[in-house]
């Protein structure tokens, strides 16, 4: 799956990262290729902590969790 970032270069030097389509993961870098490899990162590691979420509150309620394939828009 590919996810847009926001790269934004920072006065003091280095880079803080944003992903535009998961509110939370964001993170920084030294360089461009630290902080694109880090926001792959912090990016696992919300979408762990949503999956896990959803896990335990459908655990909760009677509700069917399921999968769909869907195509990349780019």
């Amino acid at each position: 799956m590919k996810y847009t970032v926001v790269l934004e270069p920072q006065e003091e030097g280095g880079f803080t990262v944003q992903c535009v389509e998961i509110p939370g993961a964001i993170s920084q870098g030294e360089t461009r290729e630290e902080a694109l490899a880090n926001i792959k990162e912090a990016i696992e590691l919300v979408l762990e902590v949503q999956w896990k979420e959803v896990r335990r509150q459908a655990s909760t309620v009677r509700h069917e969790i399921s999968t769909v394939d869907v195509a990349d828009v780019a």
